[in-house]
């Protein structure tokens, strides 16, 4: 809908040839910490569309496989930022804040949770402020995407938090510790 999905799964994903090979060197050669990377090229492949102008356009039916996936995807999310920094100015504005925003807006997320278990285990209250805030990021993201895309459905996305923040929180944090893995 937007045009600009960050990573298009490998085996689902479709390119115009013309377009691949015009990239195709640059996707080829893509090193990590100065070794060949074996691992992410589908995020890797789509930024390079993205950053040739191209529109991306863009689903596991297991848990396991739904966390194998993610773990994946954080991995080669947190490896493709750090190589991608200085392409961030070349890129739209709106996939700029989103590449910025998906890092940090975990980050975040990892802090508040984290400050409301500290509450909660060292005086025994319940941690509503946090929780507060988690609820309004959460609604103010899906009533952006709600808005922009023109479809209330957006707001559905909310009830993912629960997931986000006892799955994948857990799952990114061993992402980014397991970087290097393949």
């Amino acid at each position: 809908r937007f045009g600009a999905v960050m990573c298009c799964c490998g085996p689902c994903a479709m390119y115009r040839r013309s377009a691949l090979l015009l990239l195709l060197d640059q996707y080829e050669t893509q090193l990590f910490c100065g070794k060949p990377s074996d691992f992410g090229e589908d995020r890797h492949l789509t930024i390079l569309m993205l950053t040739a102008g191209y529109r991306t356009e863009y689903v596991p039916d297991s848990l396991g496989a739904y966390l194998r996936q993610q773990l994946r995807w954080a991995r080669s999310t947190y490896r493709d930022t750090l190589l991608s920094l200085r392409l961030l100015p070349c890129l739209d504005r709106y996939l700029t804040l989103e590449v910025i925003g998906l890092n940090l807006g975990s980050l975040f997320l990892a802090l508040s949770l984290l400050a409301g278990l500290a509450q909660l285990a060292l005086t025994a209250t319940v941690p509503w402020w946090t929780a507060l805030i988690i609820a309004s990021w959460t609604m103010i993201r899906c009533s952006v995407a709600s808005v922009r895309a023109r479809q209330i459905r957006f707001l559905g996305f909310s009830l993912h938090t629960p997931i986000n923040l006892f799955l994948l929180l857990p799952l990114k944090t061993y992402a980014l510790g397991t970087l290097s893995n393949s």
